[in-house]
């Protein structure tokens, strides 16, 4: 029982120092150079992402109506194929 309490004290105390000495490196690490080809850096560093910044609205739907109604035909025929072919089976 003593060596257990003993073996968690000094995972603890691993991890604990481990964590202390990241936290040293996380300046060094956020001021370091990007790659040319990396997007720039925002200017205002407020941190909030903006959720009002909408794209704007689609002229035309992304599927036309006939494709839609062709797909949806399709899929209820593959569903009743599968509850058929359950049918069979559970026979």
């Amino acid at each position: 029982m003593p060596i257990d309490r003993m073996n968690r004290g000094l995972a603890a105390a691993v991890l604990l120092a481990s964590m202390m000495a990241l936290s040293g490196c996380s300046s060094t690490i956020a001021d370091m150079a990007m790659p040319a080809d990396a997007p720039a850096r925002a200017k205002d560093a407020s941190g909030y992402l903006p959720v009002h910044d909408l794209p704007p609205d689609r002229a035309d739907p992304t599927i036309k109506p006939a494709d839609q109604a062709k797909i949806e035909q399709e899929l209820i025929a593959a569903r009743e194929r599968q509850t058929q072919a359950q049918a069979q089976a559970g026979k």
